[in-house]
């Protein structure tokens, strides 16, 4: 068998190597290719820094204050989430499509930043304030948290215009940098000795007056107006907008809320013990998210219905295999990981850990199948399914949190991450079965 293979190699007079530097070369020159490897590298390097920064602030925090940290985290990136309004993913759609947009989606990317930013921090605060209970942290730290919205808006939505235009490099180098000061400000805190969590949450927001002038300059060449906001062009891309704001949204939530119900039923170190948890399956799937962030232009420059399920299956079932051998490998590293970056403190993270590896598959699977869905519309089932999800998960976590602690929140994100993809599946089967080869 190894002898046809490698006939098949060299047939073509080239010896063994030089055939496979070829096909190297080949697919360096392809460009989806490329930017799927680069993009890649950039998420490997995030999560290298994202580590090390997870065990920079467990050890100087604790487990309580990091639970803390974690909560305040989610509260600002749920703010992000909800204050969007699909701009994500329209940004990126109608810039691709036409460059003479940019001007107009960059003024609207302003706008809704730190205007419908600035709404979601009073509405946050005031739900606060009526339901003081609810309210997860206090004081400068909540503060913190919510003047977090505005900037996280107008990083995220920026970036996607960066995808929109086809500059890739700078979007990757954007995420790069913003890590990298991160956690550098971070380390010169902890080297100060005085070492706070609201100290620790101001670095990552400083990082944000260095990355968003910066990606400001990168986008200066393709502007050729002043970038005035323009409500014509909001009503254009709304419709398409809310519905990748609604499913993006709820989505979110099915990743993020079982955090925040923890530390509300359960307190602040087992939050902390859960994060950890959230963080190492995060790592895991950074790929699947390098490989969607590339899959989605490419899925919707395609012409036919049967060309976008061939490419998404293909693509699907090789995170599947991919996903499945990583998990494996994580669930027999997961202890002696966690004993020597985080210490023993942190040995109850590694089984709610394993718990959730299952559904981080899962979740990998049925983010290629969003992809394709966003190819072709965004259709409904892209709304429905993580809104369900995202009741599904509470209700779990509910009644299941009071009885096994953490490792319950796991096993919800599991059951509500498997729902997400048999929906998926089903839709694709009954509303898309003439597409299915």
């Amino acid at each position: 068998m190894r002898t046809k293979i490698y006939a098949l190699l060299t047939v073509q007079n080239g010896s063994f190597h030089q055939t496979l530097f070829d096909l190297y070369r080949r697919s360096i020159a392809s460009d989806f290719i490329r930017k799927v490897m680069e993009t890649f590298a950039a998420q490997v390097v995030q999560v290298c820094i994202s580590l090390l920064t997870t065990v920079l602030v467990a050890r100087a925090l604790g487990p309580e204050g990091r639970g803390l940290y974690a909560v305040a985290s989610a509260i600002s990136a749920m703010g992000v989430q909800f204050g969007n309004l699909g701009l994500h993913a329209s940004n990126t759609y109608y810039v691709a499509k036409n460059r003479e947009l940019l001007p107009s989606l960059l003024g609207n990317t302003i706008a809704v930043s730190f205007i419908f930013g600035s709404f979601v921090i009073g509405l946050t605060w005031l739900i606060f304030f009526l339901w003081p209970t609810i309210q997860p942290v206090h004081g400068l730290l909540l503060i913190m948290a919510l003047a977090w919205i505005p900037f996280g808006l107008a990083h995220m939505l920026m970036q996607n215009l960066l995808l929109g235009i086809h500059k890739v490099r700078a979007f990757n180098i954007s995420e790069i940098v913003t890590k990298i000061l991160g956690i550098t400000l971070i380390g010169l805190i902890v080297m100060s000795g005085n070492v706070t969590v609201e100290k620790i949450f101001l670095a990552g927001f400083i990082t944000f007056f260095f990355t968003l002038p910066w990606m400001l300059w990168c986008l200066k060449p393709y502007i050729v107006s002043f970038p005035f906001p323009s409500f014509t062009v909001f009503k254009e891309n709304i419709f398409y907008g809310l519905k990748a704001y609604l499913g993006a949204f709820f989505a979110f939530l099915v990743l993020r809320v079982d955090l925040l119900m923890v530390k509300h039923i359960l307190g602040a170190q087992q939050a902390g013990y859960y994060s950890i948890a959230v963080t190492m399956t995060n790592v895991l799937f950074m790929l699947p998210v390098a490989i969607g962030t590339i899959l989605f232009p490419k899925l919707s420059s395609l012409s036919t219905e049967l060309d976008k399920w061939i490419l998404a299956k293909k693509v699907a079932l090789l995170v599947g295999v991919m996903m499945v051998v990583i998990a494996g490998l994580a669930t027999l590293l997961a202890a002696p990981l966690v004993r020597l970056l985080f210490g023993m403190a942190f040995l109850p993270v590694v089984i709610p850990f394993i718990c959730l590896l299952p559904g981080i598959v899962m979740l990998s699977i049925n983010s290629i199948y969003m992809n394709y869905f966003a190819s072709m519309g965004m259709p409904l089932i892209t709304v429905y399914s993580p809104a369900i999800a995202a009741i599904l998960n509470i209700l779990l976590n509910l009644k299941i949190i009071p009885i096994f602690g953490v490792v319950g929140a796991s096993i919800a994100s599991t059951v509500s991450y498997g729902f997400m993809l048999i929906a998926s599946i089903i839709y694709i089967f009954y509303a898309r079965r003439n597409v299915v080869s």
